[in-house]
């Protein structure tokens, strides 16, 4: 069994994408990060960067006690490695794989959520943030497209976590103004992945209450009041 600490956002949907691909049995830890449950001290004993998701395996390889993961990247490997699924296990696709991932962790999701927070969230609309994140953004989603382009299927050939890491944050094309009539291979990938019944069922998981945004948990989510909460722990 195990524990997934997870809120329903783009970086939540890639394990619980992740964990019904494998069809291993978990149970979902709701994480209310809009009344800043992410700086709980049992939260932060698992994910010691305030962040979800996070999972913890009752049964790991190794037969040991429970084992604790956090960032997304490293628990999409870790389930990979548990499992051997998802992937490749020659050195060449295991590490094509593994670069994509990272890109993903370090290009597509940081500059899709800086362009997502200025242009949809942030109180003041900056232009010159908003114009900068959001041509990088569209850098990214054009290095997606070539690369897709030259597999013709998945992001790194076959079907990997390198597709379940990149998925969930193409999910927030239209809100954030993008339309993938400009790339037409991320336009065939996202219609493909999406159709996954495993897929579907980790984006069902857990979805948002509709209560307002209010102010206080703008400060509590975008960081104004992350020393704050911490020290009232």
């Amino acid at each position: 069994m195990i524990d997934l600490y997870y809120a329903p956002t783009p970086n939540g949907w890639k394990i619980s994408i992740m964990l019904e691909e494998l069809g291993l049995p978990y149970r979902v830890k709701p994480v209310n990060i809009r009344a800043g449950e992410q700086f709980n001290p049992e939260f932060l004993a698992i994910s010691p960067n305030n962040r979800i998701p996070a999972i913890v395996d009752h049964e790991p390889a190794d037969g040991g006690a429970p084992f604790s993961a956090f960032e997304t990247g490293a628990i999409l490997i870790y389930l990979a490695e548990k499992t051997g699924r998802f992937l490749a296990g020659d050195l060449r696709g295991r590490s094509t794989t593994i670069q994509w991932v990272m890109w993903q962790m370090a290009g597509l999701g940081p500059m899709l959520g800086q362009h997502g927070h200025f242009a949809l969230y942030a109180a003041e609309k900056i232009p010159y943030a908003i114009e900068r994140y959001r041509d990088e953004a569209a850098r990214l989603y054009g290095v997606l497209d070539r690369q897709l382009g030259k597999t013709g299927a998945y992001v790194a050939g076959d079907y990997s976590i390198a597709d379940i890491a990149c998925f969930p944050w193409t999910m927030t094309h239209k809100a954030q103004g993008f339309t993938l009539e400009d790339h037409p291979n991320v336009k065939r990938w996202y219609a493909e992945v999406r159709a996954r019944p495993q897929v579907q069922a980790g984006l069902a998981i857990g979805k948002f209450v509709k209560e307002p945004f209010d102010e206080e948990s703008r400060k509590i989510m975008f960081g104004q009041r992350a020393k704050e909460v911490l020290g009232k722990k």
